[in-house]
């Protein structure tokens, strides 16, 4: 393995601490080997903490990309937003796989955030090898593999599929799905679903960190090179995230079902993309048939059958007292939102809007307007971006009621007396606007 040259070095952390002097939230850690040389680095600016202390929750640590000058492993510590899209939490350059770098790393990591916050789920790159380990096998395997994966809603469906799939394709000498088998607790949903993972798991999100950071680096790319992809990068990703925020405040969701109360409701508060996902949660919904099974006081329970699918029904509870509903395919405590099952019973009670317990802040639009509002106005652009868009809005409103009133007002334009009236009407909105 090259040792990183002395030039490339001094010139990173160089431009390390340039960063730091213009974001004094800048974090940077350097580890130097026996010989002096630079064996460890990690860095992290001020927005990537103020992302990682609202969306903390899960954190994906992706190790796979090794293509620089001196095969460095380059670590990204990645998030997801309230747009399900992906968020940088920081970045670092080790040496080598050994558990004193990735402790080195963790340590850098945790001291940059100034507290004691931790991830509930943590995702490694096991999930590539079992992409590659199944890539030898017919489509009919990576079916029941994938069932294996997270199609099962129990341990004990989990235990007779894989044991049915061990047997039927001959693996029962195979040492690699014997060691698989015994971290089935890591990577099996059916183990997993009381823990939140963003909605990760069940979407069997595939793409690769790699192709969705976009690098192009080679086996020629200098510290240097790689720091400025690394930031062209965060700029991009940070891009979507103003159109994306720009979008939720400028636009009013539309439905293929009517906007009845909970969709309504979900249209409000949830961004565009969870949006979406709840919409889809609803079309199922309402095609689904609820049994009620049983009744104590307030509480009913519920068989929640899917149409037009093989799935196996599940147990729906709800206590109107207060609003509390739980379903034993525990998707909210998987991905934070509610699942089609939950949405009928919700919908069959006539509940009107989502109760607030089953409405996680990060998955709202609200969810970084105390980031945006600490800020000061000359640091953001997103500051300029809500005030235009509330102007237009506001605009829009009263110009639109001046043009509804004009009609009116020219029925009584052969009247001097009733045209007095009718501008006194219709610009009653102006001076409280003007005001804002």
């Amino acid at each position: 393995m090259r040792a990183i040259e002395g030039g490339d070095a001094s010139t990173l952390v160089e431009l390390l601490t340039k960063c730091q002097s213009e974001d004094p939230g800048f974090f940077y850690r350097l580890k130097f080997g026996a010989d002096g040389r630079l064996c460890h680095v990690f860095w992290q600016d001020s927005m990537m903490k103020e992302d990682y202390l609202l969306y903390h929750d899960v954190l994906i640590i992706d190790t796979t990309y090794r293509t620089n000058k001196y095969n460095l492993i380059c670590g990204r510590l990645i998030g997801i937003n309230n747009h399900w899209s992906n968020i940088m939490f920081g970045f670092a350059f080790i040496s080598n796989e050994q558990d004193e770098s990735f402790e080195w790393l963790f340590n850098a990591f945790n001291e940059s955030m100034g507290e004691d916050v931790r991830p509930v789920t943590i995702f490694t790159d096991q999930d590539l090898a079992m992409t590659n380990a199944i890539k030898e096998h017919n489509r009919s395997f990576q079916t029941v593999f994938n069932k294996c994966l997270n199609g099962c809603y129990s341990e004990a469906e989990f235990e007779d599929t894989w044991r049915k799939m061990i047997s039927d394709y001959g693996l029962q000498d195979s040492d690699w799905f014997d060691r698989l088998y015994t971290l089935r607790e890591k990577w099996c949903t059916a183990f997993n679903k009381g823990y939140f993972s963003a909605g990760i798991l069940s979407s069997q999100r595939s793409e690769s960190t790699n192709h969705a950071l976009g690098f192009q680096a080679t086996k020629t790319t200098s510290l240097i090179e790689f720091f400025h992809i690394f930031e062209s990068t965060v700029r991009r990703w940070r891009s979507e995230e103003e159109r994306n925020e720009f979008n939720n405040i400028r636009a009013k969701p539309t439905s293929v079902f009517p906007m009845v109360d909970l969709l309504d409701h979900a249209s409000k508060v949830y961004t565009l993309k969870l949006f979406r996902a709840f919409e889809k949660e609803f079309g199922i919904a309402i095609s689904t048939r609820a049994i009620e099974c049983t009744t104590e006081d307030h509480i009913k329970s519920y068989l929640v059958y899917p149409s037009g699918t093989d799935e196996n029904p599940h147990h729906v509870t709800f206590d109107s007292s207060n609003l509390l509903i739980e379903c034993t395919c525990r998707k909210f405590q998987e991905c934070g939102m509610l699942c089609f099952h939950s949405i009928r019973i919700l919908h069959l009670r006539s509940v009107f809007e989502i109760p607030d317990r089953y409405i996680l802040r990060r998955w709202t639009k609200f969810a970084k307007k105390e980031v945006w509002d600490r800020l000061l106005p000359n640091d953001r652009r997103r500051t300029g971006i809500n005030e235009v868009v509330n102007w237009r809005r506001q605009s829009l409103t009263m110009f639109n009621n001046l043009i509804k009133n004009d009609k009116k007002m020219s029925e009584c334009t052969r009247s001097e007396a009733a045209i007095g009236p009718c501008l006194l009407k219709s610009s009653r909105r102006g001076p409280n606007f003007f005001q804002q």
